[in-house]
């Protein structure tokens, strides 16, 4: 066996190693069925049906998912192509023609409001509503019920109790095995234990799988592995076992596999499968269904490989590419016309997925609208966030005031932290608002956490007088530094959360003390605390507020999709030099997440990006790579910026590339070129730094970051207008740290010229 991972208890010894041994399995014996309508297996279906064999209120190629064969059938369904409305009466016409009874069919989705919203439609054609029709339930759901029933016959006396939340235990193997123990830890640890266990990848394979996936972890894998393990452990109490929602169908798969009577009381009960979302299927999930199906092949499947968005929980799309050759006489389907947004939305949407790279791309759907024209999607920069999200707040007032219902109106955004701009926009706009994905930002923990932190430095008596006005955002830096604001943005989700929403309270420190020169902390704390009270309750009709993930599945008359930057979408994380396949993968799903976020919208589309993070700040952003090509030329987003800046993309000293990324516009050059790197200066400016940060007493970062020193010592600036050319170096750093910086470079200069003799 692969793993010698095992349960606690005589009865289920072995079972996770048998479980893990293999993803998936090559495709078995078809049990006969009988024709139906002539449908060709093994094609796409794109052309139109015969009006003998079309179903009323449905398009062809719907009508010919709805009447494809029993048997295998996969069903590619793109962005608003009614895939709710197929799948449902494709279930009414199995039933119909006598296939299956009602019963026997388990439609399985990957949340509990699509299970409902499938429930709602079966319901309406008479298939829901009692045990003995069709059952619509999560894949949890489903195993959580055959578990309650089947435990007994398997196990016996061994209770079990479901772990519905694993915070403790997981903070517990966190502190035995030395990993951090602190929240945002325990999070990122969970975290990768639960992608461990959905991948089918045991603690003892956690290291290698981690390397062989690239996976952005948050701490030494070996130490994840044994954390992983003894968290494993630690369900086991007595005589009772804590199973968590992965096991649940880890159990249940070993259930069917290992006990013959078990399966086939099963599949006498459930005969005819659909899965919705296939795209987003786990190994974990996928072997769930292989135990369901058995040796038959009655199984309906939906997805859309382009919105495939969930890879870092272990998702994977190759079940869906894959599902033709291992059912080489199944029926394909494309379904194609889009009933959700107009056809200028549309337009956009193919446009932004065409440019997709890889096999996932090769299956893209080239949706067609449906709808009545509507407006262009409108694209806008803005000088910096405040100014970005100001003009949002502008705009979705004035939809409000010509009659678009709040709730019809959202604003999407790449990660939780950036909601607190809009947030505090639309309040000062008056328009309330619900935030979806994430708490709102004076409610999330870190923030609270910051805000207890401030108060308490607040009340100190020996503040120093510069920690009020300019001086007052150094001091906000130096309190959060402890709680997680590092100079860099850390690794790890839960991390990057953190930061970033501590990176949000300096800012709008930053903010507050450039219109305040006399800010103080008990100030600042005043500020933000009548930020958080004025804050709109969630009502049914605010604007939705959500993180791009969170919006998976929901649609908008108006969307507005906000902070398009390189750095943000793509995130960061995902950005390389481009020659690896690993970053090239995460490159891509960025771009699926984008497509995810315009496929939201039914009638207007809205998105900006800011070239400076705050007001006054440096315009050396670069809005994201994805939009290349998609501005068009007519609009004011791709003409000449104000004040006389220039808009053309910085390119790289060495090559001559653009520039593409904050470090790379920082450094004046692609990371991955050659540099003249004076190590010495670089060593000299490391060490003013120091001694500067310990005088002022902020932290080092905040004199300048790691990148502008190495940019420095790469350019050896000699005058102001040398050092102010690098970015990040504005007036007010030139002011404060010009002199003493290039005091540095001249004396490293003279000191390189010098000969032994003159020496």
């Amino acid at each position: 066996m692969a793993s010698s991972h095992r349960y606690r208890t005589p009865a289920w010894s072995g079972l996770f190693p048998r479980i893990i041994d293999a993803v998936g399995s090559p495709g078995s014996p078809r049990s006969p069925r009988s024709p139906d309508h002539g449908i060709v297996r093994g094609h796409c279906h794109d052309g139109p049906v015969p009006a003998e064999v079309s179903v009323p209120g449905l398009d062809p190629q719907q009508s010919a998912a709805v009447l494809a064969p029993r048997g295998p059938l996969c069903i590619l369904a793109g962005a608003g192509t009614g895939k709710t409305r197929t799948v449902t009466h494709r279930i009414a016409h199995l039933v119909e023609r006598g296939h299956v009874a009602a019963g026997q069919v388990l439609a399985v989705t990957f949340t509990a409001r699509a299970a409902g919203e499938m429930r709602t439609r079966l319901r309406g054609l008479g298939l829901a509503g009692t045990a003995a029709q069709v059952q619509a339930r999560t894949f949890h759901a489903a195993a959580l019920r055959q578990l309650g029933y089947f435990w007994p016959q398997v196990v016996g006396d061994v209770s079990w109790e479901l772990l519905d939340r694993k915070f403790a235990l997981v903070g517990q193997a966190a502190n035995r095995t030395g990993l951090p123990t602190g929240a945002d830890g325990v999070r990122d640890l969970a975290g990768e234990i639960e992608w461990a266990k959905a991948s089918l990848i045991a603690p003892e394979d956690y290291p290698a799988a981690a390397h062989r996936h690239a996976r952005d972890i948050p701490a030494d894998a070996a130490k994840i592995a044994a954390a992983y393990a003894l968290y494993e452990q630690l369900k086991t109490r007595g005589d009772v076992l804590l199973l968590d929602f992965d096991d649940l169908l880890l159990h249940t798969a070993a259930a069917l596999e290992d006990h013959p009577a078990v399966a086939q009381e099963f599949r006498d009960r459930y005969r005819c499968f659909v899965v919705d979302e296939y795209q987003d299927v786990t190994p974990l999930q996928q072997r769930v269904l292989d135990a369901w199906l058995g040796d038959r092949d009655d199984l309906t499947v939906v997805g859309d490989a382009n919105q495939t968005i969930y890879s870092f929980t272990g998702a994977t799309p190759r079940y869906l590419l894959d599902f033709s050759r291992r059912f080489p006489d199944a029926t394909v389907v494309r379904l194609e016309r889009d009933y959700r947004s107009t056809p200028q939305v549309v337009a956009l949407a193919n446009r932004v997925i065409g440019m997709a790279h890889g096999r996932i791309a090769g299956t893209r759907l080239q949706l067609v609208g449906q709808r009545a024209p509507g407006p262009e999607p409108r694209f806008a920069e803005h000088d910096d966030e405040s100014a970005e999200a100001a003009a949002v707040a502008t705009a979705v007032q004035k939809l409000v005031a010509d009659g678009t219902a709040p709730a019809e109106i959202a604003v999407l955004y790449r990660i939780n932290a950036q909601s607190e701009a809009y947030e505090q926009a639309l309040t000062e706009a008056g328009v309330p608002y619900l935030v979806r994905g994430g708490e709102a930002f004076f409610s999330r923990p870190e923030v609270r956490q910051a805000v207890r932190a401030l108060q308490q430095a607040a009340s100190r008596d020996d503040l120093p007088e510069q920690a009020r006005g300019a001086g007052l955002p150094a001091l906000v830096r130096a309190t959060l530094a402890p709680l997680g604001l590092t100079a860099e943005e850390p690794t790890g989700a839960q991390a990057r959360e953190r930061w970033a929403s501590l990176s949000s309270l300096v800012r709008l420190t930053e903010e507050l003390a450039e219109h305040d020169g006399e800010l103080a902390p008990a100030g600042l704390l005043r500020e933000l605390t009548t930020r958080a009270e004025a804050r709109h309750p969630p009502v049914v009709q605010g604007v939705t507020l959500s993180s791009l993930h969170a919006a998976k599945g929901l649609e908008w008359d108006a969307v507005f999709l906000v902070g398009l930057v390189d750095g943000t979408l793509p995130i960061s994380h995902a950005l390389g030099d481009g020659d690896g396949a690993t970053d090239r993968a995460a490159v891509e799903e960025e771009r699926r997440l984008l497509y995810v976020g315009v496929t939201r919208a039914r009638e207007q589309l809205s998105l900006s990006w800011a070239l400076a993070r705050n007001p006054g700040g440096r315009r050396g952003r670069r809005r994201s790579r994805f939009l290349v090509g998609l501005v068009p030329d007519d609009s004011p987003a791709s003409r000449i910026a104000p004040a006389g800046t220039s808009r053309r993309r910085p390119r790289c000293r060495v090559c001559g590339k653009p520039l593409l990324g904050t470090p790379a516009s920082v450094l004046g050059r692609c990371e991955s070129c050659p540099a003249d790197l004076d190590s010495e200066l670089l060593a000299a400016l490391k060490a003013w730094r120091l001694t500067t940060a310990r005088e002022l007493d902020v932290p080092a970062f905040v004199v300048f970051t790691d990148n502008t020193l190495i940019a420095i010592a790469e350019q050896r600036p000699a005058d102001d207008r040398g050092l102010v050319a690098i970015p990040g170096i504005g007036a007010k750093k030139l002011e404060r740290f010009g002199a003493g910086v290039l005091a540095v470079v001249r004396k490293s200069t003279r000191a390189g010229s010098e000969t032994p003799g003159e020496k």
